[in-house]
């Protein structure tokens, strides 16, 4: 059974059997595995965000992303955030859908670092277009290379606002989104490990693209609303 062929099913795993399941995975790799790493709960005991908050969450932090990236371009400031706020109306999200660190963006009060920021979320809004079935597992799975930025727009352009994405979603089981998560998780101890063990084996993982997509997915099973304050220890 390949990689991908993994995340097929809906089979119901403890956290143990999902540790044991990640583990094997990371070691086919030739990825450093810590057997013992903490166990992600169960699926009866998580509650995930629902098709409305993810698709809110998507298209606000979509177009704080555009603005940062136009911000990193040097391009009209002005124009472009003008620009953002009346696609952001359009699409059923407003500036109180922003988290803090989006709307530093918008007040024009942002750091260069606020932009780095924002710009690297586009990993963790990939993570909410797979969450939702807009992407297939083998693309969030690519973890050598950042996202299809390109195809990210595309989809932003085919499911207009959050009323059609809502309409369009499939969301992930409690099970495919713990599997997932767990996985990530994993390979994010491997790449927090290589800093301090360059000898460390990661394969071909990007460790910001990782460091990301974790983010993405905890958020989707974990209760904080700002994805900024989540906990990514490893």
């Amino acid at each position: 059974m390949g990689l991908f062929d993994k995340f097929k099913n809906n089979k119901v795993l403890t956290p143990e059997e999902r540790r044991a399941k990640s583990n094997e995975t990371i070691k086919s790799m030739g990825i450093a595995c810590c057997e013992n790493l903490p166990l992600l709960p169960a699926g009866s005991e998580v509650k995930i965000k629902s098709v409305d908050e993810i698709c809110k969450r998507a298209y606000a932090a979509f177009f704080a992303i555009q603005l940062g990236c136009s911000i990193s371009n040097g391009e009209d400031y002005e124009a472009t955030r003008e620009k953002c706020v009346r696609l952001m109306n359009e699409s059923g999200v407003g500036i109180g859908d922003l988290l803090p660190k989006e709307l530093a963006l918008f007040s024009s009060g942002y750091s260069r670092q606020n932009v780095i920021d924002v710009v690297w979320t586009y990993e963790t809004y990939w993570a909410l277009l797979w969450a939702l079935n807009f992407i297939s597992d083998k693309e969030l799975l690519k973890v050598e290379t950042t996202c299809d930025c390109k195809k990210a727009i595309e989809l932003a352009a085919i499911y207009t606002d959050v009323e059609t994405a809502k309409s369009c979603a499939k969301l992930k089981s409690a099970e495919k989104l713990l599997d997932m998560a767990d996985l990530f998780y994993r390979y994010h101890w491997a790449c927090v490990e290589k800093q301090l063990r360059p000898q460390t084996s990661i394969g071909n993982l990007n460790p910001e693209v990782v460091a990301e997509r974790r983010r993405g997915l905890e958020w989707l099973i974990g209760d904080k609303q700002d994805w900024n304050e989540i906990s990514l220890d490893t």
